[in-house]
């Protein structure tokens, strides 16, 4: 039996072959009633494309038109990856012959009636074929998205269906959790902030930070997990932070710290220092993004994530969701590599 085509979705759903070509291709030109009919028939009969003819265009065709919105970071810190990120998503987009409108778009713009118009106006205008998010938008914005774009979303996963993900891969806390076992530490705390709008980037890293403890074999206390969830405890911003962190330094001999982000951490030590506590003399830190030490800070043991592979990830992805629309939902994860700082020593 041969493979459904383009020209029999035409002909069932009574339709022009370019129509269902360019529904198939996530076209935001066709309307979302007509691309969901294509899609959903092409899946039902098993149609799959053939991405390599489709990547072969002609040497003189328009490139595609890519956008990326940037919403509002959530830490300073995020200023210095950015600049990495879209460093990746320029140099893959010109691999792929893609042209990238890079749009800073706060998420609070995009509730009011005239944000949205001015948002997909702008889309419309440059000719977008589909968008790549930087940091966290809401979901209803990311929603409307999708009904007119194919979207991937980078270090923030999405509850709509439709959308893809690059992300970094939070299960490398695990690697930090055995260097401080490694060290001779057996009570070991995990420490994140709390924010105005945010993924489950902090979730994901708690999570593999359990799953080292109870590989490890040691205990998991409420108490020394801060700000994940209502059973654990609560600090509202970085001072209270510090203080509930020295009174389980002294009081509980809480002797490492594992901290969601780098910016945490080293604020953490910091602020520890108005407390005399020091690392690693004192107790030991670790964080999760292989930035630079401030000055005055020793250099955290933490993970460095290649955001320039996130970028680039993110267009790869997206082209694919461009030449096979119908495809599963993916969620990609780039590695970050173990840096060995001067945070981490054996308990005092």
């Amino acid at each position: 039996m041969r493979a459904p085509s383009q020209t029999l979705l035409a002909r069932k759903l009574r339709l022009s072959r370019a129509t269902v070509s360019r529904a198939l291709a996530n076209h935001p030109a066709l309307s979302a009633d007509t691309r969901a009919r294509v899609q959903s028939l092409a899946a039902e009969l098993g149609y799959r494309g053939t991405p390599a003819r489709s990547v072969r265009r002609a040497a003189d065709a328009p490139p595609l038109k890519l956008g990326v919105l940037i919403g509002t970071p959530l830490v300073p810190a995020d200023q210095i990856t950015l600049p990495q990120i879209l460093e990746g998503i320029r140099g893959r987009a010109h691999m792929d012959r893609a042209a990238v409108d890079i749009l800073p778009f706060a998420p609070e713009e995009t509730a009011p009636l005239a944000g949205r118009r001015r948002l997909f106006g702008h889309i419309r205008a440059e000719g977008w074929r589909g968008a790549i998010l930087l940091y966290p938008f809401p979901e209803a914005t990311v929603s409307m998205l999708a009904e007119k774009l194919s979207v991937v979303s980078v270090l923030h996963e999405c509850a709509d269906e439709r959308i893809d993900t690059i992300d970094t891969d939070h299960g490398g806390v695990r690697q930090l959790v055995a260097r401080l076992v490694a060290l001779g530490h057996r009570k070991i705390g995990f420490a994140t902030w709390r924010y105005p709008a945010g993924g489950l980037w902090a979730s994901r890293r708690f999570a593999a930070f359990a799953e080292a403890m109870f590989q490890h074999g040691l205990p998991l206390d409420p108490g020394h997990v801060v700000n994940l969830g209502p059973a654990s405890a609560a600090a509202a911003d970085p001072a209270a932070l510090a203080e509930l962190v020295a009174r389980r330094i002294r009081k509980e001999r809480v002797t490492a710290w594992v901290c969601a982000a780098d910016h945490q951490a080293y604020q953490l030590m910091a602020d520890l220092r108005e407390h005399g506590l020091r690392a690693p003399a004192d107790y030991s830190v670790t964080g999760f993004d292989g930035q630079e030490a401030p000055p005055g800070l020793p250099r955290l043991t933490s993970l460095a994530v290649p955001n320039a592979d996130l970028g680039a990830s993110a267009v790869a992805r997206l082209v694919g969701r461009l030449l096979q629309p119908s495809s599963p939902r993916r969620v990609t994860l780039v590695m970050p590599a173990l840096v060995e700082g001067e945070t981490t020593a054996p308990p005092t």
